[in-house]
């Protein structure tokens, strides 16, 4: 019986003829002679040492070994490219909010060996170490605005301790708006516990750093005495100092100063002037208190009509102070026709807003319904809910209900 040759004789050529089972044989490629063919030796030489020998002519198991080699070769790995996708990997973990023990997790450790064995995972320590390093290096002003989005819950949840810890972050770089937002943290106790004298200090700190708001909050300090002794005088000229910049609610303050002879002689001309020229620019509240002017003659003639105009005017722009008065205007027909159902109706939106005068006048509508149908159970309400808020002006009203019922 003859022997049945294997694929490997294909790729070698008989020099001798005849029945030989090892006859002797050369290489098609390389020419390399066995005086003797031993398929395994012939196979051997094709796989590891024929330089031309092509991949067919290669057994199964050489093409995955040097196809292994070569990938393993083209997955090695520089320390450059480490480095970089450590700091990629750790960013990446840092932006997640993904804590650095992630890393040390087995599962994770065996997906990247599989996804690319080269890469060696970066430990913990190293992680935190780069990730402090990332936060080091954001902007100021980017942590500033991070704050902003805590504060007031934008794009996240709200959290003023974490809007408090950003900007004094920031604020200990010297970026200047944070220094005014860390003293209005301390001013109003978000985030932290109320500070008057931080929050002076603070704004004192921007303001001398030429931040408009500060200055105008630092005059507002030294109006009131507050984290300092009160000092009109200084009050008035820092408000001014921030008009001169063109600082619309600093403008209007200083309107009021002359009103009201605050740091400076009492000139009522000059307050509606200033009231006028912030009304223009578009500033609510002077548009409110220049209706004011009109309606009591204070620095103008007295004109009822303008005043009616100018209330209506900050009202639909959500002044609730000029709601309420507009309220009154239709109550009593100043500067306009008498309709209570509209000043009921100005005097509910500005009580929902929370102005206490309106929450009065809206239980003195259900009493004697105004504008609205009598309801005295809904007025005693009212006036109940204002007594627990320390508003003592209805105090009669609700002890003559009491009595009724």
């Amino acid at each position: 019986m003859v022997r049945r040759k294997g694929p490997v004789w294909e790729h070698y050529n008989s020099v001798n003829s005849g029945n030989d089972p090892h006859p002797h044989v050369r290489c098609k490629y390389c020419s390399k002679d066995f005086q003797r063919a031993v398929p395994e030796r012939m196979q051997a030489h094709l796989d590891k040492k024929c330089p031309k020998a092509p991949n067919n002519a290669k057994s199964k198991f050489s093409q995955q070994n040097t196809s292994s080699i070569i990938d393993n070769l083209n997955d090695r790995i520089s320390e450059e490219e480490q480095k970089s996708l450590e700091t990629l990997l750790s960013k990446a973990l840092n932006s997640a909010e993904v804590s650095s023990s992630f890393v040390d997790n087995p599962l994770v450790i065996q997906f990247f060996q599989r996804l690319r064995p080269s890469f060696k995972l970066p430990n913990r320590e190293v992680v935190n170490i780069i990730q402090t390093d990332d936060n080091d290096q954001l902007k100021s002003s980017d942590i500033h605005h991070l704050a902003y989005c805590y504060r007031y819950g934008i794009g996240t949840e709200k959290n003023e301790f974490k809007a408090f810890e950003l900007y004094k972050k920031a604020t200990d770089r010297g970026h200047v708006d944070s220094i005014y937002n860390l003293g209005e943290c301390y001013y109003n106790g978000t985030g932290v516990e109320k500070n008057e004298s931080k929050a002076f200090e603070l704004y004192k700190d921007a303001a001398e750093k030429g931040y408009i708001k500060s200055i105008h909050q630092l005059g507002n300090c030294y109006q009131h005495g507050v984290g300092t002794e009160k000092n009109e005088i200084k009050a008035f000229e820092l408000y001014k100092k921030a008009a001169e910049k063109d600082h619309l609610n600093s403008l209007h303050d200083l309107g009021y100063c002359y009103q009201h002879e605050i740091g400076i002689k009492k000139d009522e001309p000059k307050a509606f002037k200033i009231y006028k020229e912030a009304a223009q620019k578009g500033f609510v509240k002077s548009i409110h208190q220049l209706g004011y002017c009109y309606q009591y003659g204070i620095g103008t003639e007295k004109n009822e009509f303008k005043a009616f105009e100018l209330y209506k005017e900050a009202a639909g722009k959500g002044d609730v102070d000029s709601m309420y008065l507009l309220g009154n205007c239709y109550r009593n027909g100043t500067g306009t026709e008498k309709n209570e159902f509209k000043a009921f109706e100005l005097y509910k939106a500005a009580a929902e807003k929370g102005d206490v005068g309106s929450k009065f006048k809206l239980g003195e509508c259900y009493y004697n319904g105004m504008g609205v149908e009598k309801n005295k159970v809904k007025a005693f309400e009212l006036y109940k809910e204002l007594i627990e808020n320390g508003y003592i002006g209805c105090y009669g009203r609700t002890t003559e209900l009491l009595k009724k019922k």
